[in-house]
């Protein structure tokens, strides 16, 4: 094994998109429901108030909610881990860290008097690099397992 390559099998994670979906479909329905309440039925047809702004309101959140999950799908961000490297892909750049570059990992969580596992953070410290590189592992999928990962990495680094 070669001073600047550790054993770990690559691993890829992908961003995490369940925050996206669920507050566009949140937001949708809210928008129905509003225009089904708001709306008047008169002699067996229904009216839509186009005078109402919060029907303009409502209808500017779901589109912006709408557009940032479609732009988010687009991006098609990922996390690769991989023997020498960590790269942080997305469809437009691909930012690659060398382990060798790695001064120092840190798995940390904001609270410890709440243990909530969406409070943590990765902080890698480079040698390049004034302020530490920060990872929530929350916004990826199988973010147990990016734990895991980095502690090992982590482990593997200190031992060298």
């Amino acid at each position: 094994m070669s001073e600047n390559r550790l054993n770990i099998n690559p691993v890829i994670f992908k961003y995490n998109m369940s925050f996206y979906y669920q507050s566009t479909i949140f937001y949708l329905a809210s928008f129905i429901i509003y225009v089904i309440i708001r709306g008047e039925f008169v002699e067996d047809s229904f009216h839509l108030i186009t005078e109402d702004p919060i029907i303009y309101f409502f209808g500017f959140i779901v589109l912006a909610s709408l557009f940032s999950l479609l732009y988010n799908i687009y991006k098609n961000r990922y996390v690769s881990i991989e023997s020498d490297k960590i790269s942080f892909i997305n469809r437009f750049k691909t930012k690659s860290i060398s382990f060798n570059h790695i001064k120092r990992i840190r798995i940390t969580q904001k609270r410890e008097k709440f243990n909530n596992h969406a409070l943590r953070l990765i902080r890698i410290n480079l040698d390049n690099r004034k302020r530490p590189l920060v990872i929530r592992p929350y916004d990826y999928e199988n973010n147990e397992q990016l734990i895991k990962v980095f502690f090992e990495l982590k482990s593997k680094l200190e031992q060298k």
